[in-house]
Order: C-alpha cells, then structure tokens, then sequence
C-alpha cells in the first residue's frame, strides 16, 4: 500500500535524490519523460513546490519511491488546446512530474497518486485535472487513460529547457 502526503521541507533531500534515481532509471528507457538532473525538474522548482504544498510524496517501504507536483500552473500550450471544460485557473488542476522508482513499477503506485489527485480535486471543487505527455511516452499514457483521463489533442509545445517537444495532451473531468 503506498501512503501519499504533502512533502514537508524536510523531505527535500529525499525528493531531490528520487527524481535523480528516477532519470538514472530511464537514461536507457525505451519510453522516458526527458527530465535532466537539475534541468527539469531543478532542485529551485522542487523546494518551491514543497513550499506551496504542490508537492506530494508516495511512500512504501519506509522511502519515498513516488512523488509528482499538482497545482494550477500550465505551459503557455495549453492556451492553444480547445479542452472540453471552460474552467478558471483556481478551478482547475495541472499535474507535474509524476514519477515511480523503476524498482516499485509495475505495483499501480502511479495510478493510486493520480487517485489522490482526483480525490483531491473533488475535495476541492475542482472541475478539471490537466496534463501534457511527451508523444511516445507510453507508460504515462496507459496510467492516466486508466485512471479516466481523455485524449485531447498533440501539439508542439516550447518547453523553456528543451525547446519545442511533441505533447499529447490529456483531461479530466471531475
């Protein structure tokens, strides 16, 4: 069973060093995110994620073995995408670097953080759960798909640390 919670400054450490076991794990992955170490995510975005509470940590086994960040930010892409709900920026949900220890895969630890999510966001009144998946990562895909997220559109999008890359994007209504 895995226990998601809020990070707390304290875990910033952990976290850090997560997301790094998580990109040396996907260096030869047939299917990855592209995230660098202190490229994206860096280590500036991950304390203040923690700060604003965006953050949430999975634990199993006494560790941190997934972590993802959920606020109300988006790339300026998402501007060009018709989604199937007009919503306020305070009444939707964009999720962020959602990541699993390869060790733990396999195990339904991502679906169960993006099940936070939604919980969350009807906690909250939230209308809508939005996120952008590079084209051909797709282990991410099946999990949200699986989690009832649809398909909704594929752009080219401007990433600030990787230029224009190829964005399937996904939505969820709540």
């Amino acid at each position: 069973m895995l226990n998601i919670r809020a990070a707390v400054m304290d875990d910033f450490d952990n976290v850090k060093e997560f997301y790094y076991t998580v990109i040396d794990g996907l260096k030869y992955a047939k299917y990855s995110p592209d995230w660098k170490k202190d490229i994206y995510p860096t280590k500036e975005y991950l304390a203040e994620s923690i700060k604003k509470n965006e953050l949430y940590v999975g634990e199993a086994d006494g560790k941190i073995v997934s972590c993802m960040v959920v606020n109300h930010e988006y790339n300026e892409g998402f501007g060009k995408i018709k989604w199937s709900v007009d919503a306020d920026d305070s009444e939707l949900y964009v999720v962020h670097i959602l990541g699993v220890l390869s060790a733990y895969s396999g195990r339904g630890f991502a679906t169960q953080m993006v099940q936070k999510v939604i919980e969350t966001a009807r906690e909250n009144g939230i209308k809508t759960i939005r996120l952008d998946v590079l084209d051909g990562n797709l282990p991410a895909e099946k999990t949200y798909v699986k989690s009832g997220f649809k398909y909704v559109d594929t752009i080219d999008m401007f990433y600030e640390n990787e230029g224009f890359l190829r964005s399937r994007m996904f939505e969820y209504i709540v």
